[in-house]
């Protein structure tokens, strides 16, 4: 018996194993880099739309869209958060002057920015 064979019918190769050919099947994903954004993306995928999720899973796209969400939600909250600093005076001054007013107003900041980021994830 041949070690490989190769079905036109199909268009898929198949190695020997044993006495059985199993097909050769590669998934080519990238590196998955998506953070805390395209976890909560994951699992908003899998809870409410299992049918995309099955998709893009099936697909090896998966990965690519994770980190896509990731970096774009992880972009949008520096922009935004940069916007807001400007708008609501928090600045190096405020910092050195007093400390934890800076970090309390950046909070609020950063909290109201991931608020609205969320949307992306969720939509």
């Amino acid at each position: 018996m041949k070690k490989h064979i190769y079905d036109e019918k199909n268009g898929l190769s198949y190695t020997l194993h044993g006495d059985y050919y199993l097909p050769d099947l590669v998934i080519n994903e990238e590196e998955p880099i998506y953070g805390k954004y395209g976890m909560l993306r994951k699992q908003f995928l899998k809870e409410h739309r299992p049918v995309r999720y099955q998709y893009l899973l099936m697909t090896g796209k998966l990965t690519a869209h994770l980190n896509a969400v990731g970096r774009e939600a992880r972009e949008q909250v520096e922009i935004l958060m940069k916007q807001m600093s400007k708008q609501q005076v928090v600045t190096e001054e405020l910092k050195i002057k007093n400390q934890m007013e800076w970090v309390e107003k950046m909070n609020n900041i950063k909290s109201a920015m991931e608020e609205i980021v969320l949307k992306i994830i969720y939509s």
